[in-house]
């Protein structure tokens, strides 16, 4: 036993000595729409802030992994405003705990690119429907993310796209967010 926990060790150490694990924070603006019929076509501005940590596989390819708060704005449209103009508030926010898992590529060059999936969770699903969306929003958002950092190390500027697989909606129309994020964050480790 001792045998192999010795060689296991060897091998780790022996192949780490290449890797490299990174922390870091990181914040920024995010643009967001909501597709679907009953929703605002335009995009609206909120934010994205939280911390990431990723580990450098090779040079080349890297694995990354963050937890963000991120706010995401919509205002409700809708052709009967003459009738229930002033029943509700139709500007919404929705707040998210999201978490992207992404491969990095040109991990450790000046430019990388990093794509993969991400799970939100609606943080603000206990706020009635004249609030924000008990009744108008699922609890979950499933999405995929293409972006682009350019490492200026410690500092990071970062844009990506993040494409809405799942329909947040609960009642009518299909619904699919989409968001812009730009932002910068601190590689601290």
């Amino acid at each position: 036993m001792r045998k192999i926990f010795f060689i296991l060790i060897l091998f780790l150490t022996g192949y780490t000595g290449q890797a490299q694990f990174h922390l870091g924070a990181k914040a920024g603006a995010n643009l967001t729409k909501l597709d679907g019929q009953s929703f605002s076509d335009s995009y609206k501005l909120g934010y994205q802030l939280g911390g990431f940590a990723y580990y450098d596989i090779t040079d080349f390819i890297g694995l990354q992994t963050e937890i963000l708060f991120s706010q995401t704005n919509t205002e409700i449209s809708d052709s009967y405003k003459d009738i229930i103009q002033d029943a509700f508030d139709k500007d919404k926010t929705l707040n998210y705990i999201s978490v992207p898992v992404l491969l990095r590529l040109n991990s450790s060059g000046v430019l990388t690119i990093s794509g993969g999936p991400q799970f939100s969770f609606l943080a603000n699903h206990d706020h009635g429907v004249l609030e924000n969306g008990k009744k108008l929003f699922k609890d979950t958002d499933f999405s995929a993310v293409l972006g682009a950092e350019l490492n200026l190390f410690p500092i990071i500027i970062y844009g990506r796209y993040i494409w809405g697989f799942s329909d947040i909606g609960q009642f009518g129309k299909e619904v699919k967010s989409r968001q812009i994020q730009l932002g910068l964050a601190l590689r601290v480790f």
